[in-house]
């Protein structure tokens, strides 16, 4: 498969990462053009191109970009591909949005929006970057579901309006060491969004599953508790 992203930052670096170890090409872009990737991309094995470059290459796209940055982006190259959304709206970074901040309306939704045609899911946003590559396990179990996985195997919850783009997110994951947990359309992705008691922690499948369905719309988590340290639960 070929795996295009839209951002070369940390979360692009480490799914980059686990997508090359499975034999994947990937392509990494950034808004400053490709001569500023270059040695990084060949450092991880990938290719390096620009944002419409990246587009056009991947069988499958990861947007892993700043949330306002997503405003700026086309769907004219996107349209009929699985789009990965691993973006969070932070207001003090992103600006405040009375839709996102009272979740009337949910970051994967507004992408949606933008690349009208494209399959968007939203997945990467609820792990945070460092822990991508060191939490992946290999699946103990020949199929996906929210069951399936070795015991110590983390989960990653997903969301979108598609069903079988939500099939094959969850079969990258299984493929790079995850389990998904699938909420459902992205009218439901506020349910592990910043804050939720799913957002950026450690949880088997079980565990997610509960923590999703817990979830309760402007009931947030203390600001930055999630960067807590958590074993598995």
């Amino acid at each position: 498969m070929k795996l295009g992203m839209l951002g070369a930052g940390l979360i692009a670096q480490a799914v980059a990462t686990l997508a090359r170890q499975k034999g994947h090409e990937v392509m990494l872009s950034n808004s400053r053009g490709p001569h500023t990737i270059g040695e990084l991309a060949a450092a991880l094995g990938c290719q390096a191109g620009t944002a419409a470059e990246a587009a056009a290459f991947g069988d499958m796209v990861l947007v892993a970009i700043p949330f306002h940055a997503c405003r700026t982006l086309s769907g004219a190259s996107l349209a009929g591909k699985v789009v990965m959304d691993a973006c969070n709206h932070y207001p003090g970074r992103d600006g405040a949005d009375a839709a996102l901040d009272a979740m009337t309306d949910t970051s994967g939704q507004v992408l949606a929006r933008q690349l009208p045609g494209a399959r968007v899911v939203k997945v990467f946003n609820a792990i945070m970057a460092k822990d991508i590559v060191p939490h992946a396990r290999a699946s103990s179990a020949s199929s996906v579901s929210s069951a399936s996985g070795a015991p110590d195997r983390r989960a990653l919850p997903i969301a979108g309006d598609d069903a079988a783009a939500r099939q094959q997110v969850a079969a990258f994951l299984d493929e790079i060491g995850y389990d998904a947990v699938d909420a459902g359309p992205l009218a439901e992705s506020w349910r592990f969004e910043r804050g939720m008691p799913g957002y950026c922690i450690p949880l088997r499948s079980a565990s997610m599953a509960r923590a999703l369905q817990a979830a309760e719309k402007r009931v947030r988590v203390p600001d930055g508790s999630w960067r807590t340290p958590r074993e598995l639960a």
